[in-house]
């Protein structure tokens, strides 16, 4: 019997950023993979792969995550995964596939999308999602 859980691909993003929104609308995976889970991490923030994200001290202001097959994969890494789990449908998933299979291409590109994602919060007078911080209040 196939684990459903363990093909479950789950896309943790900040809500707020419009290139983490467009990822999350538009990013398909593979039927062969699994279930894609998107979660948006300002709605869902007492969801239990935020408590994991947490405790690896993953910054979500510093990029989005991907968890399949229990490993997390986080900024550069999400998107070469993105990459190579998405599906060939929709624009979107072919321009990330070329972009993103290639892990230097993506060490290159990933840190101007930061930056623009930082930026378009800051136009929307929208805060970072400081999740470590909010971690370390829990913990007090």
């Amino acid at each position: 019997m196939v684990d459903k859980k363990k093909n479950e691909v789950l896309f943790i993003y900040d809500g707020e950023c419009p290139l983490c929104l467009m990822g999350a609308t538009y990013f398909r995976i593979r039927d062969a993979i699994g279930d894609l889970k998107v979660i948006n991490a300002r709605e869902e923030n007492s969801h239990t792969v935020l408590d994991e994200i947490n405790s690896r001290n993953i910054n979500l202001d510093e990029g989005m995550v991907i968890k399949y097959q229990e490993n997390f994969y986080h900024g550069e890494d999400a998107l070469h995964m993105m990459a190579i789990l998405g599906s060939n449908f929709g624009l979107f998933n072919r321009v990330n596939a070329i972009l993103f299979r290639s892990k230097k291409l993506s060490r290159i590109l990933y840190p101007s999308m930061r930056g623009t994602r930082n930026l378009m919060l800051k136009i929307k007078k929208v805060d970072q999602l400081k999740n470590l911080e909010k971690n370390d209040e829990k913990m007090v």
